[in-house]
């Protein structure tokens, strides 16, 4: 999401209201230097995930009034999500699955995370239930088929 004048005003009053300059912020957010004067003047896109958050505390205000959302609007997601790459704890098959999980609607993911977790369930109870790797088989419990008659009769051909 890119800095509109709104939320660049927004950090302006914040900072007079406060009395800090935008090195103070960077420095105690943990911001690359020039982020917040950067914001200030209105260029860019906003951090998100632990940034967006640290930003907020450093200004004293809440991600909601920062961003110039109405009562009851949520943040927006991409906002929330945390900057994963930066922090390299992705491997890159991860990383790839991640990517395409963020390209799907709220509803698709409600079902691919109920289905990750009931295949992350049964996979788990599977463990369980054959135990050692060197535990022998359990055997069939079903009754072995009764043999055909020799002189019934054939239905079919």
């Amino acid at each position: 999401m890119e800095v509109n004048g709104e939320v660049a005003e927004r950090i302006e009053r914040r900072l007079d209201a406060l009395g800090l300059r935008p090195e103070e912020v960077d420095a105690k957010v943990g911001l690359p230097p020039g982020t917040t004067e950067r914001l200030r003047s209105g260029h860019g896109p906003i951090p998100g995930g632990r940034f967006l958050r640290g930003l907020c505390a450093a200004l004293d205000a809440d991600e909601a009034y920062l961003l110039g959302l109405e009562p009851g609007d949520l943040v927006p997601a991409e906002l929330l999500v945390e900057p994963q790459r930066e922090l390299g704890l992705l491997a890159p098959d991860e990383e790839a699955l991640l990517k395409h999980y963020r390209s799907l609607s709220v509803p698709l993911r409600a079902a691919v995370a109920l289905l990750v977790a009931k295949a992350a369930g049964a996979e788990e109870e599977q463990a369980e239930e054959r135990g050692p790797r060197d535990a022998p088989k359990p055997r069939d419990a079903r009754q072995p088929r009764k043999a055909k008659r020799p002189d019934a009769p054939r239905l079919f051909g």
